[in-house]
């Protein structure tokens, strides 16, 4: 058995209470979990300073010293603060505990030397350690510490004693026990091009390292480790569906289409949709199965370029299918569709959960019979009941609300899968497309439509509602509708934030003279859709609503977006509620309400807002604020990035480096079957079997 097999609990220090806490807070079940929970910071121990050196605004730092004195204070209801007082020959300095007096009391003797470490602070005239590192100094050698290793705890783990100190000490026992060198995952091949230390090297590194380039070249041999494996494991089935599945050949672009073209085009393409238009013409042309991403910012005309890919599919004799995350949606797609298509004689129909009785069977008998051209709809197109004549298109909106297996569920809708569109209008950073959706081509519409000005965005406090009122009033005399988003339904105990239930009230007193609509989540669907009639009809002049209006909702005369409590959104979602002005030729604006207090994160979220229109430079300032966990669409589609050292946000030079390596491999042994590629495919296999959710990344 592999020593790294070994269950935690009989390494020294743990046990089976410690176990238990381990495993249910951070799956620490094994030696091997424990060597891959790496540190998340480091702090230099190679430099003591005197006190009198100590500064304010410093970070962690040690002194050598001795304890001249304890003193206690009381702090109320049988609490104490104990303080212990502390000289080098150059300075004094207090040590202070709020908990844990006894064992204070126990372990530190007054004229013993230590090396005390922690955050010095400036209080009463004197510097403070509160809650510090102590050390016997004839324990510890200078050069022996090197850099100090944080491990991230929690809560839990802290009250039995698992501090990052323990984990420290824990992870140290590990390493010494660990005799001979861990078993290589690169091949030498790889390591000598890049220069990359050993695995074993790396492990031992990441944990003790002795200076700064340690870290460094332990962690870029960890992190390019694992993210090459998400990058063979995505191409590797890339180009193993390429292999196996061959698509449908669009060869002829016909009467369909050309009409469309010439008759029924809405304005003309810009120089982006036609550059899309070109890739996806070669892709459904060529013989194998398309797969391919369109991103596009909201408003960049991605449907018009989805609908003239059906219209190709339609020419040769195949059906085409659209597919939206909500019936809100495919119903406003089925709309513009059918009017974009306009005295053209094609059946396109709805399939969502509404359609019910004989209308759903004529829908159902349609498909089969090959009478329905396009079927727009939810979900309900994936059901096993529903069955094609020839499917050959499938475009699927906002790819984030179905997973991987959805996708899967229309390949066998049709005798070879139907060639797959996939559209968002999130804009999704390269580093980030190139993990979730590897598989797939991309291709981005980067332009916006001729006539389209840019959005203003103001930041504005909750204290100038006044001038934020009359800006209203003047939109609506124009001519103009508005939308004003809050972030809750009703007021919670919890956050003091603007609720839409006592903000609409508000707005009803300061409007009396306008028409208002309300909008949010707990609404029945038919609700919603007569709110969002009047305000699309222009029969409302202010439509207030939770953020149910971030997808999909299309009012060209609506030119004022009011977001309340803005520091409350993440950027991509702020910037998709921006995207429902600025659909029409005025100019259009978008304001930002938040308190006067703000985080420095929050301003400059805000600045971010205020700056750019561009989605792709917000997309990636939001994946270096708040990490890939939290971006819009990862969470709902469930892709596990359980990345244990990578970092998407920060590492993207690593994420291209490990995606280049990965492409050679599967260039030069496309089928996994050469021998000296065989440490690769077998380390590949063992990884697969872990708790990595590989399906959903690739």
């Amino acid at each position: 058995m592999d020593i790294l097999d070994q269950d935690i609990m009989f390494l020294t220090g743990v046990g089976p209470k410690k176990k238990e806490i381990l495993s249910k807070e951070l799956g620490i079940q094994s030696y091997r979990d424990l060597l891959e929970y790496y540190p998340y910071k480091y702090v230099d121990r190679t430099k003591l300073y005197l006190i009198s050196e100590l500064v304010q605004d410093m970070p962690f730092v040690q002194i050598k010293g001795h304890i001249l004195s304890f003193e206690e204070y009381d702090m109320g209801k049988r609490k104490k603060r104990v303080v212990a007082h502390f000289a080098d020959g150059h300075g004094v300095c207090d040590l202070v505990w709020f908990n844990g007096i006894q064992y204070v009391y126990k372990n530190y003797l007054i004229g013993k030397e230590y090396i005390v470490f922690g955050k010095p602070t400036f209080y009463g005239g004197r510097f403070q350690f509160t809650h510090p590192d102590i050390d016997d100094a004839n324990d510890l050698q200078l050069n022996d510490m090197g850099m100090q290793p944080f491990y991230s705890t929690t809560e839990k783990m802290k009250k039995v004693g698992l501090t990052s100190r323990a984990m420290e000490r824990l992870t140290k026992t590990l390493v010494a026990k660990i005799s001979s060198p861990l078993k290589e995952t690169l091949p030498d091949f790889i390591m000598q091009r890049l220069h990359l230390i050993s695995r074993d090297e790396a492990m031992r590194k990441i944990h003790y390292p002795k200076s700064v380039d340690d870290t460094k070249r332990a962690q870029l041999r960890l992190k390019f480790e694992e993210l090459f494996y998400v990058q063979l494991n995505i191409l590797r089935y890339a180009s193993d569906h390429r292999r196996k599945y061959r698509g449908y050949n669009f060869k002829t672009v016909g009467a369909q289409f050309n009409w469309f073209y010439t008759h029924n085009l809405p304005f003309q393409l810009t120089n982006a949709q036609k550059r899309v238009m070109k890739e996806i013409r070669a892709d459904v042309a060529n013989g194998q199965q398309m797969n391919r991403l369109l991103q596009g910012d909201v408003g960049s005309g991605k449907t018009l370029v989805a609908l003239m890919s059906m219209l190709i599919a339609i020419d040769n004799n195949f059906q085409a299918c659209l597919m939206a995350p909500t019936e809100i949606l495919a119903e406003q797609h089925l709309q513009t569709i059918k009017e974009f298509l306009k005295g053209m004689n094609l059946r396109i129909e709805l399939l969502t959960g509404i359609v019910k009785g004989k209308k759903r069977k004529e829908v159902l008998d349609g498909l089969i019979d090959g009478s329905i051209h396009i079927v727009v709809g939810t979900h309900a197109i994936i059901e096993d009941k529903v069955q094609f004549n020839n499917l050959g298109l499938a475009v699927i909106d906002e790819q984030h609300r179905f997973g991987v297996a959805q996708r899967a569920k229309l390949w066998s809708k049709s005798t070879n899968p139907p060639h797959v569109l996939v559209m968002t209008a999130t804009p999704i950073p390269r580093t980030l497309a190139m993990t979730i959706y590897g598989d797939l081509d991309v291709s981005v519409i980067d332009e916006l439509p001729p006539g389209r000005k840019p959005i203003e965005t103001v930041h504005k406090y909750d204290s100038q509602t006044t001038s934020l009122y009359n800006g209203i009033r003047q939109q609506i005399d124009l001519g103009r509708q508005v939308y004003i988003v809050f972030p809750l339904i009703k007021e919670s105990e919890k956050m003091d934030l603007k609720n839409l239930e006592t903000g609409y009230e508000t707005l009803l007193e300061v409007f009396p003279q306008y028409k208002l609509s309300k909008i949010h989540g707990k609404m029945k669907d038919k609700e919603k859709e007569e709110e969002m009639r009047r305000f699309a009809e222009g029969e409302t002049h202010i439509l207030v609503a939770t953020t149910v209006i971030e997808v999909g909702v299309n009012v060209p005369n609506a030119s004022v977006m009011i977001i309340f409590d803005a520091q409350r959104f993440g950027l991509s979602q702020l910037h998709q509620l921006r995207g429902r002005v600025g659909r029409g030729a005025e100019q259009s604006y978008c304001i930002l309400v938040t308190p006067y207090q703000l985080s420095t994160e929050t301003r400059k979220r805000i600045d971010i807002m205020c700056n750019t229109n561009d989605g792709f430079e917000i997309a990636e300032a939001d994946l270096k604020l708040r990490g890939p966990g939290d971006l819009e669409g990862t969470q709902q589609s469930g892709i596990a990035f359980d990345l244990k050292i990578a970092d998407i946000a920060h590492d993207g030079q690593i994420v291209q480096m490990a995606r280049d390596e990965a492409q050679k491999i599967i260039d030069a042994d496309p089928t996994c079957t050469k021998s000296e590629y065989n440490l690769l495919w077998e380390r590949l296999k063992e990884l697969r079997k872990t708790n990595i959710n590989w399906a959903a990344i690739s």
